[in-house]
């Protein structure tokens, strides 16, 4: 704890101690929000600046958008912003112009829920938190430039959300210029028959139904009939990680159907090699790149055509070699082929085992989507459940060699995949072949083994999967793959089916179109209204923003939670004057229905970076000359944008992704300069803390559990510890403002960053936040007298050579230390400099306090300030050059060099560091125990390292 000791403040009044630093740190935030010490000039506009500091090399340094929780912060939160901040000050001091600030991701569901259950407009809830958080946060120190903050629910933010969403519904992407495009070009083409409308029929025979139809299918954004996860229980659609394993929602554990629902879609597939091939160019964490390379899932193979009753089923194929071996088929159950194909009755000899025990296919079928639409995509794909399925009663062929084949529906297929249908292959696929062996299914091997388990399935105990080996039992009336391996097999077979027409090579993702609607009230209304033939218009610019409506009940109406059936009711849709309006979008005024959608949580995120930069202009989404010299491409960064963006690694793949995404689509139609949104990512580690846990599991108060005979006590019941997250309901959280009344928030911001690596957890302990209180203790005493306030320095070049090399070392140190944001070594560097000038005694000459003083000030800057200011400066320390240190003092006056005969260490000579090979050799030799080891012995070799070891061989 911070002392508080009557008698120790009465000898020494000018202690540094945690109410000292309160008054301190309170001030300079006071002089550094007048004096916009922190804002970052652009090179035009309402926030130009000094042309002088516009000039400087610029660094914009960004967090990953926090959301305003009404529990406020706990000292877990803080760890980033505390690290950018750092690393942001240091920039400043070594010539950056630097953009470093902090907004509000304010849209969302907790804010919902919260009106749901008290009737408080989420927007109420919503800025009392953000007010909460800047009270929090401000008290840290963070030297964020205010100019620049905003909430994402600031209609002056989210109208430009809108007029992005735009943007992408009014572009198509275009496939031989690989970029998007404007969808008026795409209009042009259909016109002028350059592009021919399919159906053989001109543009101008269409009618305007026809038209938006077509043009949907083209565009970046639009609207389908989407397979999603529907909750009636909740009322509302839910992404899948908001559906627990078992089928489920995660709030309120309501069963979770499978719907199709008209939704609104970013065709963001469109993008995926783009969004692979970019991953190469980003200084970002290899883990965080596979997770995207995985998820888009990029894979070579071949689309194959099965007819079936003078139609086709399509499928994607990894394996077009192992054709021969497919002896079924199955479609997803939501396919919509199933009902086309499916008979009134069994075919003659069908297997028992195959319908289910349902009289008709029609009755299976029925049954068993019923059963499908309850599982979540993550149950229906678990590799350990039991596989199911029934016959569709239809039949498809084979097109290498004519078999039919029958034709399943099973739920581990899934329509969101590929094409909703495979080619079973179950000699070969471990899926395929649970589930030929579960409904008595022909396997067939067509690629040879080579584990010596021979090639009759009937023996197997499960497929035979490999990349390398022979093709078998593969030859037909029309082609053979016999003998060839794989990689030939697959040339050959593709080639032969796009010659004859039954398919071609091609890749498939596993990306799917990002599904972007919410049937929830808070978040940012769709810029889109509907004619009476429910064609869809884009609102004109001027008409923007679109703000939400007041409604009476904030929560989606909820249905009987098992009638699959029900269709969700929005919020915004019981505002009868809001959806339906007149408007005149160009043509005269007409009778519109607005959408009742809202957009995801991540709409709002996908682009604050670029609001950063030009915050308060109306006109522009971002003016291109600032967006350039913040963002633009240049050396090292051939895409561009932001220099550090710190976060959790729990965004890997949705948040950066659908960045990403918009990124491209706006740098495509030229609105922006940067294809990529952040050039380097960092993801810090995370502070947890013990969790207290009773007899029955509960988390009990950490804060009151005694440590004693060997274990935890809470209130007389012995509990059990683990380590675990940090938060409320763990009740182990710890706030910041608890440590910053304790010891200040320089304290708090030099534990967090000596805790350990940046990006490594670490276990919290406030015990041990006293240590880098004693350090600020110590610096302030070194400089200040405790009794008397006064600065202790004194104006001397007279500074001996130990001290001189001990603070070009912590110089040297520091710098290289801060650069790479190893900021725990940068603060033990710091405390052993500290610890040598305590030791040293006496006053301190100027030119080592005030070098001392701007090392700390990156990690300190409360105490820096202030120190600086007692040093004799007028101007703050925010600005000031970092220390450079002088190689003479930074290299050691000697090293320490061994000298090994036969590999056993004989003699240690101390050496100057720049010392030749040749004088080392000599040196070594020369020293009279190693004469006395070699005891006369004849030299066979001498292997030096200079200046560090001479390894002797005897003849």
């Amino acid at each position: 704890m911070s002392e508080t000791n009557p008698a120790a403040a009465e000898a020494a009044p000018h202690r540094y101690t945690a109410a000292l630093a309160a008054e301190i740190e309170a001030r300079w935030q006071d002089f550094w929000d007048a004096e916009g010490t922190y804002a970052a000039p652009n090179p035009k506009g309402d926030l130009a600046g000094d042309p002088e500091v516009v000039a400087r090399p610029k660094k914009f340094i960004m967090d990953m958008f926090p959301y305003p929780s009404g529990a406020g912060l706990h000292v877990g939160h803080p760890l980033g912003y505390i690290a950018t901040d750092v690393y942001a000050r240091f920039q400043r001091m070594t010539g950056h112009n630097v953009l470093h600030t902090l907004g509000f991701d304010a849209f969302g569901l907790p804010a919902e829920q919260y009106a749901v259950q008290t009737g408080t407009h989420p927007r109420v809830s919503t800025e009392a938190n953000i007010k909460n958080m800047q009270v929090q946060l401000r008290r840290l120190g963070l030297g964020h430039d205010k100019r620049r903050s905003f909430a994402t629910i600031d209609p002056d933010y989210y109208k430009w959300t809108q007029w992005i969403f735009l943007q992408i519904f009014n572009s198509w992407y275009d496939q031989d210029a690989q970029k998007a495009r404007p969808i008026s070009e795409l209009v042009a083409q259909f016109e002028s028959g350059e592009r021919p409308v399919p159906g053989g029929r001109s543009w101008s025979e269409l009618s305007s139904v026809e038209r938006a139809d077509l043009l949907s299918e083209y565009r970046l954004a639009y609207a389908s009939d989407a397979p999603v996860n529907w909750c009636p229980g909740l009322g509302t659609v839910l992404a899948n990680e908001e559906v627990t394993a078992d089928g489920r929602s995660e709030r309120g554990n309501f069963p979770v159907f499978k719907a199709k629902l008209r939704q609104w879609n970013m065709r963001i597939t469109a993008y995926a090699d783009r969004l692979l091939d970019d991953l190469d160019a980003l200084d970002w964490p290899e883990a965080i790149k596979l997770q995207q390379r995985n998820w888009i899932g990029r894979s070579e193979g071949a689309r194959v055509d099965f007819p079936i009753d003078g139609e086709k089923i399509t499928v994607f194929t990894t394996r077009p070699d192992t054709l021969f071996g497919a002896t079924y088929m199955v479609l997803a159950p939501e396919h919509p082929l199933v009902e086309k194909f499916t008979p009134d009755a069994w075919p003659e000899g069908t297997h028992e085992v195959w319908t289910g025990g349902h009289a008709t296919p029609a009755e299976a079928v029925a049954a068993y989507r019923a059963q499908a639409a309850s599982k979540s995509d993550v149950e229906r794909q678990a590799e350990a459940k039991d596989k199911t399925g029934v016959f569709t009663g239809a039949y498809a062929t084979n097109p290498v060699n004519g078999q039919k084949v029958p034709v399943f529906i099973a739920d581990y297929v899934l329509m969101g995949y590929g094409t909703g249908a495979i080619m079973a292959v179950p000699g070969h696929d471990t899926r395929d072949f649970a589930f030929a062996r579960a409904v008595e299914l022909p396997i067939v091997c067509v690629v040879e083994p080579t584990d010596g388990r021979g090639t009759d399935p009937a023996t197997w105990d499960d497929a035979f999967v490999s990349h390398d080996a022979k093709i078998v039992n593969s030859s037909g009336e029309h082609i053979s793959l016999d003998g060839l391996n794989v990689t030939e097999a697959k040339a050959r077979i593709t080639e032969w089916l796009e010659r004859e027409g039954h398919g071609e090579g091609t890749v498939n993702f596993r990306l799917r179109d990002w599904l972007f609607s919410r049937q929830r009230y808070w978040g940012e209304p769709f810029p889109i209204v509907y004619d009476e033939d429910g064609v869809a218009h884009a609102l004109p610019e001027s008409m923007l923003p679109l703000e939400l409506p007041e409604v009476d009940d904030y929560s989606p109406r909820t249905f009987d939670p098992d009638d699959a059936d029900t269709q969700p009711e929005t919020p915004l849709s019981r505002n009868e004057d809001w959806v339906n309006v007149t408007l005149d979008l160009g043509d005269g005024p007409k009778k519109y229905r607005r959408e009742t959608n809202t957009m995801p949580n991540w709409a709002g995120s996908c682009w604050y970076e670029l609001r950063y930069l030009d915050p308060h202009n109306s006109e522009k989404l971002v003016d291109p000359e600032i967006e350039r010299y913040w963002m633009g491409p240049r050396e090292g960064m051939p895409h561009g944008g932001v220099d550090l963006y710190v976060g959790g690694a729990e965004h890997a793949v949705l948040h950066l992704l659908y960045a990403r995404f918009w990124s491209k689509v706006l740098h495509d139609l030229g609105h922006i300069s940067s294809a990529e949104p952040f050039h380097k990512l960092f993801n810090q580690g995370m502070i947890q803390a013990y969790v207290y846990r009773d007899s029955r599991g509960i988390a009990v108060p950490a804060a009151e559990v005694e440590e004693r005979d060997g274990g935890y006590w809470y209130q007389g019941e012995r509990v059990t510890r683990l380590l675990g997250k940090m938060g409320k309901s763990l009740k182990n959280a710890v706030t910041p403002d608890e440590i910053c009344a304790e010891y200040g928030a320089d304290t708090l911001r030099l534990y967090e960053m000596a805790m350990g690596p940046l990006d490594v957890s670490r276990p919290w302990d406030t015990r041990a936040v006293v240590g880098q209180f004693r350090l600020l203790q110590r610096l302030w005493r070194n400089i200040v007298d405790e009794a008397t306030g006064e600065v202790t320095v004194v104006d001397t070049d007279d500074v001996d050579e130990d001290t001189l090399r001990a603070l070009h070392k912590a110089i040297d140190g520091v710098r290289g230390d801060l650069e790479g944001m190893r900021f725990n070594t940068a603060i033990a560097k710091v405390t052993e400099l500290n610890n040598h000038l305590t030791k040293r005694g006496g006053p301190l000459p100027r030119s080592v306090a005030e070098p001392l003083v701007l090392l700390v000030a990156p990690l300190a800057p409360h105490i820096a300030e202030e120190l600086w200011r007692k040093l004799g400066h007028t101007d703050s320390v925010v600005h000031q050059d970092f220390p450079v240190a002088d190689p003479a003092y930074v290299v050691d006056e000697t090293v320490t060099c061994v000298v090994q005969i036969k590999g056993k260490v004989k003699a240690r000579l101390e050496v100057s560091p720049g010392i030749s090979e040749d004088e080392l050799e000599k040196t070594a030799l020369a020293d009279e125990r190693v004469v006395a080891a070699l005891d006369g012995a004849g030299i066979r070799k001498v292997i030096v390292r200079a200046p560090k070891l001479v390894n002797i061989v005897p003849a």
